[in-house]
């Protein structure tokens, strides 16, 4: 395609809309996973977590052809996903974690910030690169195009969270829908999701009851160590 030209314009426009809506649920898990850190090292956890994650996603799509022969890989990335969901429920660390160094810290979110990215990140790779038609230069556009997008929106999702915490429950719900959507999509389970749209809702309902009732239990769990000790 032509630098500019009306079929350039219009997969540009939908690598656009595909970022808006697919970079909601990276902009929360890296917004979750930073707000544990020192509010000076949140913005720095946020900017260089997003980098990563953007490293990471382009060699991704790059190597999109590659990866869409690999079978299974929805559902796999839909499974680790949903642990990604449970440990971002996890408590905070008690008195004993709080003084470790802040670069562990630091680098704990980080690791947090590209895995999670990397697995959530599979839709917005085939999407992106569905749009682009093999346009290289599309592809980088629309990876550059997430990078605000991703910031802006983890920066604004960080300071809603500090005023309001029942967003990180919130928040692990849409991940855990966004594990069901990749599980159900997977085309090995085709033959059991495709004839049975009651299927594909009970993946939904179950992944997300079963997520936010384990990270609840945990956390009561957690709170009632300290009362049990005494």
């Amino acid at each position: 395609m032509e630098f500019f030209s009306t079929p350039w314009l219009s997969a540009l426009l939908a690598i656009v809309l595909i970022d808006l809506v697919l970079a909601g649920d990276n902009a929360i898990v890296i917004a979750l996973a930073a707000r544990q850190l020192p509010a000076h090292l949140q913005r720095k956890a946020i900017v260089w977590g997003t980098l990563g994650a953007i490293v990471v996603r382009s060699g991704m799509t790059v190597g999109v052809v590659w990866l869409l022969k690999i079978p299974g890989l929805m559902l796999v990335g839909g499974l680790g996903l949903v642990w990604v969901a449970y440990k971002l429920l996890e408590p905070q660390a008690g008195d004993g974690e709080a003084h470790q160094p802040a670069a562990a810290t630091f680098w704990g979110a980080m690791k947090t910030i590209v895995i999670a990215d990397a697995l959530m990140g599979i839709d917005n790779v085939l999407g992106v690169a569905g749009a682009a038609k093999g346009s290289f230069d599309l592809v980088i556009i629309g990876l550059l195009i997430s990078v605000p997008i991703v910031v802006w929106g983890s920066t604004l999702v960080l300071r809603l969270v500090e005023r309001f915490p029942v967003i990180i429950y919130i928040g692990a719900g849409v991940l855990a829908y966004t594990a069901a959507h990749m599980i159900v999509g997977e085309p090995l389970l085709d033959a059991v999701f495709d004839p049975s749209l009651l299927n594909r809702v009970l993946v939904h309902v179950l992944l997300i009851v079963g997520v936010l009732s384990a990270g609840w239990w945990t956390a009561r769990r957690a709170a009632r160590a300290p009362a049990a000790a005494d």
